[in-house]
């Protein structure tokens, strides 16, 4: 039987404009696949994703659930649509609420950021939810961009005895992404109101959730770093090390995939 990744993507092309994430978001599990690994991918369903170009259609069966964040539900839908040439699945993470339906010049965590903590919350939670609603365990979790770093939080400490998560492996991957400014201040409330660790959340009351924050609390939770970008955080790098997280180098070109898969073997030994 073969091993189980699962892929929380910030961006995958050609759902999105090419570049380096991106392109990772797309290449990366299909090798995966290829290298004998069975492969599930999430990503946000953004406004600008077109979905009859892209042949994204919902999936009832998983959606309709809640997600209450701040007292308030908010309903998830999910959609799906399939990867050429290889065939894999994508799953996207779709709400009324925090994506907008139509078609829009940018992301909406860039174009709407007073509403990023939540819908960092929102994103993480219904991926892990469908997850489990799917049936499958994965052995691997792999998290790409800063969009993903609530993730290590939730599956080693909401989901750490579900019999979904309990034995992944969590990778978090340094991109150089940085968002600028700081998440709503009522961040770690809600994230209380989620019972999240209450040091999780007095360490986000302390002082203000920047980037750099929001990532080292992704770091503390994972069970290795991979760093996935020339232009990734030397703080952040800095800090992994420090934690005694077993850490994969930049692998430089395409060629570096092997890399990836190599650190996936090592974490299931």
């Amino acid at each position: 039987m073969s091993n189980k990744v699962l892929y929380i993507s910030q961006e995958i092309t050609p759902y999105l404009s090419s570049n380096h994430m991106s392109t990772i978001g797309q290449k990366l599990p299909q090798f995966a696949q290829e290298s004998g690994y069975e492969v599930r991918i999430f990503m946000p369903k953004y406004g600008s994703i077109n979905e009859r170009r892209n042949q994204l259609h919902e999936v009832i069966r998983l959606s309709g659930m809640n997600v209450i964040i701040d007292d308030t539900d908010h309903p998830l839908i999910i959609k799906v649509a399939t990867l050429q040439p290889s065939r894999m699945q994508v799953y996207f993470i779709d709400s009324d609420d925090y994506f907008i339906h139509k078609s829009i010049g940018d992301l909406e965590f860039r174009l709407y950021p007073e509403e990023n903590d939540e819908r960092l919350i929102f994103f993480s939670y219904g991926v892990i939810e469908t997850v489990k609603k799917l049936r499958w365990e994965p052995e691997v979790v792999h998290c790409q961009g800063w969009f993903s770093a609530l993730a290590p939080l939730y599956i080693k400490s909401l989901y750490s005895d579900d019999p979904t998560f309990r034995n992944a492996k969590v990778i978090y991957s340094l991109y150089g992404d940085e968002f600028e400014g700081e998440l709503n201040e009522r961040f770690a409330d809600k994230l209380d109101q989620a019972g999240l660790p209450a040091e999780v959340v007095a360490k986000l009351k302390e002082q203000p959730v920047t980037h750099e924050l929001l990532s080292k609390i992704a770091i503390d939770y994972a069970d290795a770093v991979a760093i996935a970008s020339p232009r990734a955080s030397q703080a952040l790098i800095d800090y992994a090390r420090a934690q005694g997280k077993p850490i994969m180098e930049y692998p430089g070109d395409e060629a570096g995939y092997e890399s990836y898969i190599s650190l996936y073997d090592d974490l299931l030994k």
